[in-house]
């Protein structure tokens, strides 16, 4: 039973709430591991670095309150809780203590290639179910590989 009713069937909400709960718990754990290297990282691209994962701690928070209130939307209690995050995340763990430049960079395009891997099956889930919610993740991954793009650029040389 949902306290929120959908113009979506039964079936097409729960395809695309299985997409946004997924896509929710992938941002929130995001942001949270992009602050942790945030604050912990070191090397002489420290400043340049330090900024550019702000911008992703940005895009993550955005997005995964536009991904919640679609899921309320539609009838679908969203669920960003520390339990159910550190349970069904898609990242790796981010080690602690102080983290040179570049492997926070090597560690953020990781993280950002599983989140867009997942983030594209959502697409892909949400193709016939919720034309809506595929066009917030649609976006959002095109925001994600945009960052993807600026971190594979920091560690590259020609």
């Amino acid at each position: 039973m949902t306290v929120v009713t959908s113009t979506l069937s039964d079936e097409a909400r729960k395809i695309t709430g299985d997409a946004l709960q997924g896509a929710l718990v992938d941002l929130v754990d995001l942001s949270l591991v992009a602050k942790q290297v945030h604050w912990n990282i070191v090397g002489p691209r420290f400043r340049s670095v330090h900024l550019q994962l702000d911008e992703v701690v940005t895009t993550a928070r955005t997005y995964a309150d536009t991904v919640a209130e679609r899921a309320s939307a539609i009838g679908v209690s969203p669920d960003g809780r520390a339990e159910t995050v550190a349970k069904s995340s898609a990242l790796e763990t981010v080690r602690d203590g102080w983290i040179n430049d570049k492997d926070v960079v090597d560690y953020m395009i990781k993280a950002l290639s599983a989140v867009i891997a997942k983030m594209r099956d959502r697409i892909q889930a949400t193709d016939g179910p919720d034309l809506v919610s595929q066009d917030i993740l649609i976006g959002l991954t095109a925001d994600l590989e945009k960052h993807h793009w600026m971190f594979q650029a920091e560690n590259s040389t020609v």
